[in-house]
């Protein structure tokens, strides 16, 4: 499991203009099981991922495609981590 946070290096104006794209590179990955929760941070300064890629090498390539990656409008952190406990609904991330 990996917790992807983008952060901004651009005008929000030049993110607006890439936002329908990287919203469909999300829905992509979303219907491929990849990535279970996203959303803007408060303020937004950038995004959060939550993301069950089988690697980090895996999860990069998969990040490479973002268009916000792409048009480098922002940096990209991710944290890997192995959930050992979750509610009753979230109970398939722990391996």
């Amino acid at each position: 499991m990996f917790i992807v946070s983008l952060t901004y290096i651009s005008e929000m104006s030049e993110v607006d203009k890439h936002l329908e794209a990287h919203i469909q590179y999300l829905n992509k990955y979303y219907e491929l099981g990849i990535f279970i929760a996203s959303g803007r941070k408060v303020p937004r300064t950038g995004g959060i991922i939550l993301a069950q890629a089988e690697s980090r090498s895996e999860l990069e390539t998969i990040l490479n495609n973002d268009p916000f990656k792409i048009n480098n409008l922002a940096n990209y952190e991710l944290t890997e981590f192995v959930p050992s406990k979750t509610i009753p609904e979230l109970a398939f991330l722990i391996n």
